[in-house]
């Protein structure tokens, strides 16, 4: 239970208290606590904060300064009493003190100056805007309960009260539809914020602004015509044209927006609008096409961002007409593609069809095609169809991508695409020794020599990496030399004994690879004894 300070005991034996406060008041006494022997002193620890402290000797619990709610509200202390060695005799005990709000805090405008807008005649109730003020103190309290009033306005014309601020919430409205541009452009407003003691002032700026009730006037309701060249770049203004606005400058009410009302579906223009002048700048937007359309036949519209007042619309003022002649200019060919790619394998027969490309004239006239940059000599390309056809066989390991160049020419104009052929691979080179070996053995042979041999392939290795190493059948080649498989790619060869005269020996020696279709290559190696190899594919 908490005890107010004007309502309590002031003496009492040392346990667990409570005590309600009031914020401020300086310095003051608190309690007194009596000692039971063998205590002699007192000791209070926990959140005194330089605030709140005990007289050992006597127990008097007291502030020796202002306890403030917004800094801290609650604040909890252990006592105990001591005998004359400092030892505990009781507690320690719990004293916890309630800080009570008082007000001592005025009320806070979140801004020291408002400004809203209204427009001229706006209906009664409409909000301009919302007053937002806080109070430090205690909230759901009437020491922080705000409440919001309009002291002053000025000018007082046509009326005093044109204006209302609800109490809670802030929130400042019109009274009246008699705002009137012409009569006052602009309000100045003093609000009050108070709570039960204190309030606060700040100023309010409301504009009046003009309705829109005046529509653009364009000062031509023809601007006739002009003709351009389709090649003419975007972004090219190619007229300028002017419309007015009699409601207040500066605002959505006078600002033009400029568009094509009629005969331009594709947005091929656009119309740019100075701010400060309203001039618009007609621009194309799209690369003009004189094959596609050699005339616009233009309505250009002037609208307001804001919509008009109700009674008011756009008519013909508002609108005003413009033709755009477009004139041919002599175009290169248009492939239909940027890039064209083809895939074939390597072994087509030549003559083969690998590719059509296309192109038009945009005037119309006879496109023929030709190859530009075809240094093996691999392709033809039909000059009337655009059909690309091999020329010489393929050969993947000389080039896997092979790159050319397609033009496409009329009387007086050229374009150029890229064709790239990608050759895939077929097993047509039979696997080879990696390198020239010198010569294997000396003579005389001591037992247990061995030559390391290599096995490669110019086909794609991704496919035909793996070899197989064997003899050829005949009773003097495998009575005398034998083969061994190290790897997918190296084996060792070796005499099976030591018993050779001094000369050269042939060693046939067949490697095959995992392709299609069989090949067979030879290699004559020389030294004491002379190794010949033969190469098969093998058909697993």
């Amino acid at each position: 239970m908490c005890q107010n300070l004007g309502h309590l005991h002031i003496t009492g034996p040392l346990k667990d208290m409570n005590f309600s406060i009031p914020e401020g008041g300086g310095v003051r006494f608190i309690y007194q606590f009596t000692s039971e022997p063998p205590a002699v002193s007192f000791r209070a620890t926990g959140e005194k904060d330089g605030i709140i402290d005990i007289v050992p000797r006597t127990g008097i619990l007291f502030l020796n300064g202002s306890l403030d709610w917004e800094t801290k509200a609650v604040h909890r202390l252990q006592v105990e009493s001591l005998d004359e060695k400092g030892n505990t005799v009781k507690g320690p005990y719990t004293v916890t003190i309630y800080v009570e709000d008082i007000n001592d805090n005025p009320p806070e405008f979140d801004q020291i100056k408002y400004t809203g807008v209204v427009r001229q005649n706006s209906r009664p109730g409409s909000n301009i805007g919302t007053l937002i003020a806080t109070d430090m103190d205690e909230e759901n309290t009437l020491n922080s309960r705000l409440r919001f009033k309009i002291e002053s306005q000025v000018p007082a014309v046509p009326a005093s009260n044109l204006f209302f601020i609800q109490q809670d919430t802030g929130i400042l409205q019109l009274t009246s539809r008699s705002l009137n541009k012409r009569i006052a452009s602009n309000y100045s407003l003093k609000v009050l914020v108070s709570d039960e003691v204190f309030q606060t002032i700040c100023d309010v700026q409301v504009h009046v602004i003009d309705i829109n009730d005046q529509i653009p006037i364009f000062e031509k309701s023809d601007y006739h015509n002009v003709t351009v060249a389709e090649s003419l770049p975007v972004g090219t203004v190619i007229l300028e044209i002017q419309a007015t606005d009699g409601d207040e400058p500066g605002t959505g009410s006078s600002y033009i927006i400029y568009q094509m009302k009629e005969g331009d579906p594709n947005n091929t223009f656009i119309i740019d609008t100075d701010s400060e002048t309203n001039r618009g700048f007609v621009k194309v937007n799209k690369a003009l096409d004189f094959e596609a359309t050699p005339v616009y036949n233009l309505v250009i519209s002037a609208t307001n961002p804001e919509p008009l007042v109700l009674g008011v619309q756009y008519n013909s003022s508002s609108l005003t007409l413009f033709k755009v002649f477009v004139t041919n200019v002599d175009e290169p060919p248009v492939f239909h593609k940027t890039v064209y790619k083809g895939e074939v394998s390597e072994d087509i027969p030549v003559n083969t069809l690998v590719m059509t490309v296309e192109a038009y004239d945009p005037e119309g006239d006879t496109v023929r095609y030709s190859l530009k940059g075809d240094v093996r000599k691999w392709l033809r390309i039909d000059s009337t169809t655009g059909q690309i056809y091999t020329a010489s066989a393929l050969d993947r390991e000389q080039e896997e991508t092979y790159t050319v160049e397609v033009v496409a020419s009329e009387l007086t104009q050229k374009s150029k695409t890229t064709f790239i052929l990608h050759l895939r691979d077929v097993n047509d080179n039979p696997p080879l020794l990696a390198m020239d070996y010198p010569p294997f053995f000396c003579h005389p042979l001591s037992g247990g020599e061995r030559a390391f041999i290599q096995a490669d392939d110019a086909d794609e290795q991704w496919w035909y990496s793996t070899f197989t190493f064997s003899l050829v059948d005949d009773m003097n080649t495998r009575n005398n030399w034998e083969i061994s498989k190290v790897n997918a790619t190296h084996a060792y060869l070796s005499p099976k004994h030591a018993n050779f005269e001094e000369k050269v020996y042939n060693v046939p020696v067949i490697i095959n690879d995992n392709g299609k279709p069989p090949l067979e290559g030879k290699v004559n190696l020389e030294g004491i004894l002379y190794l010949m190899v033969v190469y098969h594919d093998y058909i697993s």
